[in-house]
Parts: structure tokens; C-alpha cells; sequence
């Protein structure tokens, strides 16, 4: 081989080399100083795509999980203050057992009417009161829904908790003074023709006046509460009553005022059959003993709305434990995607920092070999 000046192969070799082991070097460096194997979507495009979404995915249950947490703080809130309305109705029951007694003269059952008068009163301030971050939620009116997905999925990611049919003002309405309402059948609720339900309601002073409520078109609606809530959500409807559904699953129009309600049949929906005014009297003993059997249904009512709550609790419980496991999965996963194996990592850097250090050596050997040339100038 000739000797050249203008071109040093061997030093140009030498540089090529070290330049690769100094972007090899430069790159081990980087993975073990962040942890990641993946630092750009050039270090592996594929498995960043795939480390992003289990990452969104983790994101997601994380603040599902925080959600679900929420829901039992809701529930709980609004079974605490059932608990309190059941004991009340207890003691209801206690005095009306007590005032079934014939031993109780004129000022006495004045007295018990004066404790169940109080108590009442209380179950309404109760009912009005109750609120989770200024929801109320014993009025009869709160359809929650909670988010506890990561996803879309109306019905994978979300549950609905219905207390509408838990209404502490009706309950109190009921022992004071009693209620009218209106009991319509709703034989298919999918098949309710769009348009205006209107309910007629005949005041105390034998006034009319009309509850409307405009239903969507046929098929909107899958069950009887479905209409019920959406009657309730319109401002012409709920400013003079109040949709409910008992257990016949028939529809109950309640009028605000007690007044009692009427309705033909209209689109699907049937003729309002008034339900019966009974309030808690404990005049005779007579009217006691009536007023024990209109508060054991309360108590039952009661009774079954807390059981429901405390199913719903125990189901968002076993949310949060599924959520905790797919969290620790998916985090699994993402990590092995994308996190440094740093024993293997520091094999590399350590092989890339030798061959550096070589390859120095050689680039300075390299470009001292056509020195040669100076002694034939001699």
C-alpha cells in the first residue's frame, strides 16, 4: 500500500467507529440516568404507541378508582341520614303504640301529637337537607351517575344510583297532613307517544290548575322510572308536582300542594286512580292503631331504600379492589414496555465506554501513521 497525506484511511476508519460508540455511549447514558428504555418515539415506535395507551389506561383507573370512592362517600351520606329518618319513624311508631292506650286522657295524646308533630317536621328538614357537594339527595329528585372506567362505555364504565324514589319530603307530607296523589298503569314504556301529559290538579279551594310534562317520541324510554325522571326534569311538571314510581311499578303523580290529580289516558300513559289521603291522628286509640300500620310501610320503605344503598356500597367496594388490580397490571405491563433493565443496560454502557476509550486510542494512532512520510522529505 502507498503512502498517502491527503487521506488517512485508517484514521478515517477509526473515527467512523468511535463516532458509532460515542452515539452508542451517548444513548446508554441516557436510558440509565432516565430509567426508561424508551426516551423517544425513534427508540422503538411500536412499543411507544403501546406504553402511551396503557399509560392513558392507568391514568383513567386511577381517577376511576377516586371516583368510585366518592360514590360510597355519597352513599354513605345519603344512608346516614336514612338511618336517622328510620329511627325517627321508630320513635313515631313507639308513641302511636303509646297512644293506643286508652289510659291516655285528652293532654296526653295532645303531648304525643305535639313529639310526633316535632319529628315530622324533622324528617322534612331531613329531606331538604341532605346534599353531597350541594346535591340533595332525599328529595325525591337525585339520578347519579358515576364514572368508574377508564373508557366511554355508557354501560362498562359507568353506574347509575337512582334515590328518586326516595323522597324524606313526601314521607313527612304523608304523616302531617297526608297526600293525594294520582296512580297511573304505564303497561309499555317504550311504546308512550311523544307529546304533552298533562295532569290536572284540584286545589283545597277547589281551584284547578295543570302539571305538563312533554315526553319524546315512542321508544325513548325503556322503563317506568325513565319517564318519571323525565317529568320531573321539566320545570312546567315539577312547579306543581312530582313523578314517582311505587312498587306495582305504576306511575305516582303527587301534587306539591296535596291537591288531588287527575289525567285521561294519553299517549300510552293510563287514568290517574287518586290514592288515599291517611294522616298520623292519634286522637282515639282507634286512629293510633291506624297510624301503626301507615308507619310500618314507611319503615319497609325505609328499610328497603338502605338495603339498595348498602348493595351499591358493597358493589363500588369491589370496583375499587378491581380497579386497584388492573392499575397494578397495566402499570406492570407499561413498565416492562418501557423502563430500563438496568443490569443489561450497564452491561452496554460499560462494553460502549471501553470500546470509546480503545477507539480514542486508536484514532490517535491513526493519524501518526502517515508520519512516516516527513523522513523521505528529509
Amino acid at each position: 500500500m502507498g503512502m498517502q497525506v491527503n487521506t488517512n484511511v485508517a484514521a478515517n476508519n477509526a473515527y467512523r467507529n468511535l463516532a458509532t460508540t460515542q452515539n452508542d455511549l451517548s444513548k446508554s447514558l441516557e436510558k440509565l440516568s432516565s430509567g426508561l428504555r424508551i426516551n423517544r418515539a425513534a427508540d422503538d415506535a411500536a412499543g411507544l404507541t403501546i406504553s402511551e395507551g396503557l399509560k392513558s389506561q392507568v391514568g383513567g383507573l386511577t381517577v376511576a378508582s377516586r371516583n368510585a370512592q366518592d360514590a360510597i362517600s355519597v352513599i354513605q351520606t345519603a344512608e346516614g341520614s336514612l338511618n336517622e329518618v328510620q329511627s325517627i319513624l321508630q320513635r313515631v311508631r313507639d308513641l302511636a303504640v303509646q297512644a293506643g292506650n286508652d289510659s291516655n286522657n285528652a293532654d296526653s295524646r295532645t303531648a304525643i301529637q305535639t313529639e310526633v308533630t316535632a319529628l315530622t317536621n324533622e324528617l322534612d328538614r331531613i329531606g331538604k337537607s341532605t346534599n353531597f357537594n350541594g346535591k340533595t339527595l332525599l328529595d325525591g329528585t337525585a339520578s347519579l351517575s358515576f364514572q368508574i372506567g377508564a373508557n366511554g362505555n355508557a354501560v362498562n364504565d359507568r353506574i347509575a344510583v337512582n334515590l328518586t324514589g326516595t323522597d324524606i319530603d313526601a314521607l313527612a307530607a304523608r304523616l302531617t297532613t297526608g297526600v293525594v296523589g294520582g296512580k297511573m298503569d304505564v303497561l309499555t314504556p317504550s311504546s308512550v307517544a311523544a307529546g304533552a301529559q298533562t295532569f290536572t290538579i284540584t286545589n283545597s279551594d277547589s281551584t284547578t290548575s295543570s302539571a305538563t310534562a312533554t315526553l319524546l317520541a315512542a321508544g325513548t324510554y325503556d322503563t317506568v322510572q325513565e319517564i318519571a325522571t323525565a317529568m320531573n326534569a321539566q320545570s312546567s311538571f315539577s312547579s306543581l308536582a312530582k313523578a314517582t314510581v311505587d312498587s306495582d311499578n305504576k306511575l305516582v303523580v303527587t301534587a306539591n300542594n296535596g291537591g288531588a290529580v287527575n289525567h285521561a289516558i294519553t299517549g300510552g300513559i293510563g287514568v290517574a286512580t287518586p290514592t288515599a289521603a291517611v294522616a298520623l291522628n292519634f286522637t282515639t286509640a282507634a286512629e293510633a292503631a291506624a297510624a301503626i300500620g301507615v308507619i310500618d310501610t314507611e319503615l319497609k320503605a325505609i328499610s328497603t331504600s338502605r338495603a339498595t344503598l348498602g348493595a351499591v356500597q358493597n358493589r363500588f367496594e369491589s370496583v375499587i379492589k378491581n380497579l386497584a388490580v388492573s392499575k397494578e397490571n397495566l402499570t406492570a405491563a407499561g413498565s416492562r414496555i418501557r423502563d430500563t433493565d438496568m443490569a443489561e443496560e450497564m452491561v452496554k454502557y460499560t462494553r460502549a465506554n471501553i470500546l470509546s476509550q480503545a477507539g480514542t486510542a486508536m484514532l490517535a494512532q491513526a493519524n501518526q501513521s502517515n508520519s512516516g512520510v516527513l523522513q523521505l522529505l528529509q
